[in-house]
């Protein structure tokens, strides 16, 4: 016989029971080492049991993996700039590069794209030498065909994002952008969040050599927009 409390299925005083669910919760690609919230929030979506909080929050707190790799992991990122609150899904978008990573098969950069309403993402393994031409093709391909397209999107002040031919081909689109300035970089401080997760996430599960990074993005993928954001 089944014991549900608040839909959650309750799990008896086993600490082996527990200990189960909170590693699968926490040490899995599928859920990418979240901190004590968010391993918290997981959890409670199913399970509950009895100074649950308490115990998950002293296990992820004595995770080494994540003392070592994760730098502030729990700091709120605030705007100093605000946007204002998208009208739809994938209406307003924010879009970033992580650069300089170690080669892993032909890419050594990633975009990544988030929605601004839902929070959901999607990175895209590239490399740091593409062009304006190669940029426009990639968000058609990755974003703008399965998402459709955007009203606005939020960038960085990087060579690609202010080039003609990016702005020309979002003028042709009707997509309005907004360059954050080197006053307020905060403009698209999510992203920077966002990148921060998405490094954290890399270094937990790469291989020694971090050749293999292109195959977690994803895993990445999934344990980020699984996560309550």
């Amino acid at each position: 016989m089944l014991l549900l409390f608040k839909d959650r299925l309750v799990i008896a005083s086993n600490e082996e029971i527990q200990l189960n669910i909170l590693q699968k919760s926490h040490y899995s690609p599928l859920a990418g080492h979240p901190g004590q919230e968010k391993t918290l929030k997981l959890i409670k979506r199913d399970f509950y049991w009895a100074g649950m909080n308490q115990f998950i929050k002293d296990y992820v707190s004595s995770c080494q993996k994540c003392s070592r790799i994760k730098n502030n992991h729990d700091k709120k990122f605030g705007l100093l700039k605000p946007l204002q609150i998208p009208s739809g899904p994938w209406n307003s978008l924010l879009m970033d590069f992580i650069t300089q990573l170690l080669p892993s098969k032909n890419f050594d950069s990633i975009l990544v794209v988030v929605d601004r309403l839902s929070k959901m993402e999607i990175f895209i393994p590239t490399y740091a030498a593409i062009t304006s031409l190669e940029l426009a093709q990639i968000f058609i391909s990755h974003v703008s065909s399965k998402c459709g397209l955007p009203v606005s999107i939020v960038s960085d002040r990087g060579y690609l994002f202010v080039s003609s031919f990016w702005t020309n081909s979002c003028q042709k689109l009707k997509i309005s952008r907004d360059i954050s300035t080197s006053f307020h970089p905060e403009t698209d401080g999510q992203t920077e969040r966002v990148n921060q997760i998405l490094e954290e996430y890399l270094g937990m599960y790469v291989s020694y050599h971090h050749n293999d990074w292109h195959t977690c993005l994803p895993l990445a993928k999934f344990a980020y927009n699984n996560a309550e954001h």
